[in-house]
């Protein structure tokens, strides 16, 4: 007898719940919509639908995959990031929603700049998911997005396709900084900035440890970029820096000695965790 939606998702959840995964009933949700072509809704829809032997084959590979703990969004080779849908595997880091307050925070500084005409550098681009939400939201802006890893920069350059900003989104490949054209309006980072060997397993054993390993203190990669602020900001410009949990007091250290007299604020995720220290603006 053919399996039913309903009883490939009872399924699904108790095997990733068996693996202890979190998040098990999501998963197995998404992991099945997936696999099925549907929404996730339409698994509520029409419990009753049998799964093809292909589908059921297809949904337990998923499955499979979720319990050594890959991320969905690798299985499912899509990001949700700031309400767009992002082409992501694992030559990226898979975008995390409090990054967003990144783009809000670069989105506010823009349009108080002006926007028009603005320049922007995204350093670490990744998956380019900050550079295409902000050059959908700033349409005038010409932006630059660098990134060390040439096969980052391919999953970047599927992604201005995918969105319709390849013609003002230009991806150059190098090391933080020294790919740019010459000094910005805006620069905004999300840099690596955990200690690896901290890292639970599930991250380690699936996403780029060159997106993610800060060094020994977290903290090696914003030494090397806010020394390079001073070169690469014109007169009035302003840099955008994620930080992870608990660091805020070390990167306003690091800033206060690399830029002296520069202003500095720190502004809050959506979870209040310091996430964003602003420098500038010049």
């Amino acid at each position: 007898m053919a399996l039913t939606v309903a009883a490939a998702l009872a399924q699904g959840y108790k095997a990733l719940r068996d693996s202890a995964c979190p998040t098990a009933r999501l998963d197995a949700e998404v992991l099945l919509a997936h696999a099925l072509g549907l929404r996730r809704v339409d698994l509520y829809i029409h419990p009753e639908r049998p799964l093809t032997a292909a589908q059921e084959s297809s949904y337990r590979d998923r499955l499979e995959r979720r319990a050594r703990r890959e991320p969905v969004s690798y299985i499912v080779g899509q990001k949700e990031f700031y309400g767009l849908a992002f082409v992501v595997d694992r030559r990226v880091l898979v975008p995390r929603p409090e990054t967003e307050v990144l783009v809000e925070r670069a989105l506010a500084r823009a349009r108080a700049a002006g926007g028009a005409g603005l320049r922007v550098a995204d350093i670490g681009t990744g998956s380019g998911c900050i550079a295409v939400a902000l050059a959908l939201q700033l349409p005038e802006a010409c932006l630059e997005a660098t990134d060390i890893s040439a096969a980052a920069l391919e999953v970047a350059g599927e992604n201005v396709r995918r969105h319709g900003v390849a013609g003002r989104v230009r991806l150059l490949q190098g090391d933080l900084c020294a790919p740019l054209s010459g000094p910005v309006d805006l620069l905004v980072s999300n840099p690596p900035y955990t200690v690896w060997e901290s890292l639970p397993l599930g991250i380690t054993a699936h996403e780029p440890r060159l997106a993610l390993d800060g060094g020994g203190d977290g903290l090696a990669v914003y030494r090397r970029l806010l020394r390079e602020l001073p070169v690469y900001l014109r007169p009035g410009a302003a840099a955008l820096l994620e930080i992870g949990d608990g660091q805020e007091e070390a990167v306003l250290d690091l800033a206060r000695e690399a830029l002296p007299g520069r202003p500095l604020r720190i502004w809050p995720d959506g979870m209040g965790w310091a996430r964003v220290v602003e420098c500038g603006p010049w």
